[in-house]
């Protein structure tokens, strides 16, 4: 069991896994990029920018100089933007302990590259490193998660033995972790869900009704499905709580940034209005078009994601995306192809 856990990043995601792994009695250390919110934690108890209204416990350390919150963590667990992942994790391979495990919280694609998460970590970290790099992923509202709410998440690793460490430091009566040898599988489905909520959102600012929502999320998985086992990942993933219970989640729930994104799109809002007024990244907004990226670059169709691809940077009109969406080919629902 580690002695010390690094938590880098204090959005509402990393404030909540720093919460619950204070209040399962680990000494936990919270970066925040932000002095001020690295103060209110501190002298407060309180994340008044990206977690307000929840209180913290006295014993979450926190602060703005990330190496003084790596000093001696043998876990980091990463809970940055996918956007400034690279940059941050480039930081932490100054400073970070030999031997120390690192678990990647962020769910997206790097634009650039079309790496996952841990394959920047991999790009970026020295090789030491590599081997026990995890995942933790799973269907997992912020809010909910420092309110302690019961939630079930997956962890996974290409070791065993790491996926099992980071099973049993985040496991409780109020979370419990699963483990997985699928870093792959884990890893996309947490990035493909995002433009798919934005798309459910959608569907609700246009008030279509749970039909339509039914068949999007449903549909939304065969996207998922397609794009990870074309880039190696495992079947049984997809139908799991990083897959589908994940996708769930992010479409039909209200705390939801994508889906909100995607709702006010659809009641007609422009995407530079919603952004503008956002304080925290609607991860989906960036990921459609890596995601989007990535498809192209495997030869796998995804036009739900293309859909929203064109309503956000192309500027289609959602009712059109989804007119387009109903009227494509008819085909049948399984084929051994890459077609929908």
């Amino acid at each position: 069991m580690p002695d010390r856990i690094a938590v880098v990043g204090a959005g509402s995601w990393g404030t909540a896994l720093a919460k619950h792994l204070a209040g399962a009695g680990h000494r936990v250390c919270l970066w925040a990029y932000e002095p001020e919110v690295a103060r209110a934690i501190v002298q407060d108890h309180v994340n008044p920018l990206y977690l307000p209204g929840v209180e913290l416990p006295p014993s979450l350390e926190a602060t703005a100089e990330l190496p003084q919150a790596l000093a001696g963590a043998e876990l980091v667990v990463m809970v940055v933007p996918s956007h400034v992942f690279r940059g941050v994790i480039s930081q932490v391979a100054e400073a970070i302990a030999p031997g120390a495990t690192v678990v990647s919280c962020t769910k997206g694609i790097e634009a650039d590259t079309g790496y996952t998460m841990c394959e920047v970590a991999e790009d970026v970290l020295p090789k030491e490193y590599h081997r026990r790099l995890c995942c933790l992923s799973g269907p997992s509202f912020a809010r909910e998660v420092a309110a302690g709410v019961p939630t079930a998440v997956t962890v996974a690793s290409r070791s065993p033995q790491a996926a099992r460490m980071v099973q049993v430091v985040f496991s409780t009566d109020r979370f419990r972790v699963y483990t997985s040898p699928d870093l792959v599988g884990v890893e996309l489905g947490g990035a493909v869900k995002n433009p798919l909520a934005i798309a459910a959102g959608m569907c609700a600012g246009l008030e279509l009704g749970h039909n339509t929502l039914a068949a999007l999320i449903t549909r939304g998985l065969a996207e998922m499905t397609r794009l990870s086992l074309a880039r190696g990942g495992q079947l049984a993933t997809l139908s799991g709580l990083a897959g589908l219970g994940d996708l769930v989640l992010t479409c039909t729930g209200e705390l939801s940034r994508n889906r909100t994104v995607g709702y006010r799109l659809g009641k007609g809002e422009s995407i530079e209005q919603i952004t503008a007024s956002m304080q925290m990244v609607a991860e989906g907004v960036i990921n459609t078009r890596t995601v989007l990226a990535l498809a192209q670059q495997a030869g796998v169709e995804m036009p739900i994601t293309q859909a929203v691809y064109q309503v956000i940077y192309q500027g289609k009109s959602p009712l059109d995306a989804l007119q387009e969406l109903m009227t494509r080919q008819l085909k049948a629902e399984h084929e051994h192809t890459t077609g929908t």
